[in-house]
């Protein structure tokens, strides 16, 4: 008994110490944004899981519109998804993130959800990065579908062991006061909330930005898609929430089994 009791507490203190080991990525002085604004907190229970057992590796599936392939951007290096990979890898030292990038430009919710179930079974990620809302904002979808694709979506990937990771809607002045834009959000927000998932809030952090400098400086000439410095913070925001949530949280992850009483 004793034995396992000091096997628990070794266990215990690795994981404490692979915590203090990564603090959330700092932000560059151009992205910088209060915590609140970037990212509501909920858990990545998979990935944490998986980091304490094989930290050799983790693989992170991309999926959604034009902000997830990079539309605006000067290359696709530039894109998030390449930006981020660096990010974590930084981060987490000796732990490998592999990023697939499935972004669709000018797709919905729906269809993505539709693509998403084939892009899993071909990519078996660890983590999803559903960027998702600004098309069914524009497209004036209802928020009621839009809100039963989400539920159903994540339903089914939480249900196979998969975290998923919502990046919400980007700020564009444009459309700040548009109100399916506005409603879209919120419906996004509260399926973040009430399924218990991690939602990157680019709206609100981009929109502060916006107002310590210009909301130009994040934009593309056609006043929707982000830039190189836009995908950028991006990048840098979605890498926080990770961390930040991966090591914070941990305490939301189930509770081991007591060892067995020794006859």
């Amino acid at each position: 008994m004793r034995r396992i009791l000091a096997a628990a507490a070794l266990l215990t203190g690795a994981l404490t110490a692979r915590a203090q080991d990564a603090p959330p990525p700092p932000l560059s002085p151009q992205c910088e944004a209060p915590a609140v604004d970037i990212a509501a907190p909920a858990p990545l229970p998979h990935l944490a899981e998986l980091l304490g057992k094989k930290p050799s590796s983790i693989r992170i599936l991309a999926i959604g519109s034009s902000s997830t392939w990079g539309v605006g951007a000067s290359s696709r290096k530039k894109a998030y998804p390449v930006l981020l990979r660096g990010i974590l890898e930084s981060a987490l030292k000796g732990t490998k993130a592999e990023i697939i990038n499935r972004g669709v430009s000018g797709e919905v919710a729906q269809t993505t959800a539709e693509r998403l179930r084939t892009a899993v079974a071909l990519d078996k990620p660890d983590l999803v990065l559903w960027q998702v809302g600004t098309n069914d904002a524009l497209a004036r979808v209802e928020a009621g579908d839009f809100e039963d694709t989400l539920r159903s979506t994540i339903s089914w990937l939480k249900a196979s062991d998969i975290d998923v990771m919502l990046v919400g809607l980007q700020y564009a002045p444009k459309f700040a006061r548009d109100e399916s834009y506005t409603v879209i959000r919120a419906a996004l927000k509260q399926v973040a909330v009430e399924e218990n998932v991690l939602y990157v809030n680019r709206f609100d952090a981009m929109q502060f930005i916006a107002k310590q400098q210009d909301a130009a400086n994040l934009m593309s000439p056609d006043e929707l898609h982000e830039n190189d410095l836009g995908y950028e913070c991006m990048a840098e925001h979605i890498g926080r929430a990770v961390i930040a949530n991966l090591f914070v949280r941990r305490r939301d992850l189930p509770k081991p089994a007591p060892p067995a009483a020794q006859p």
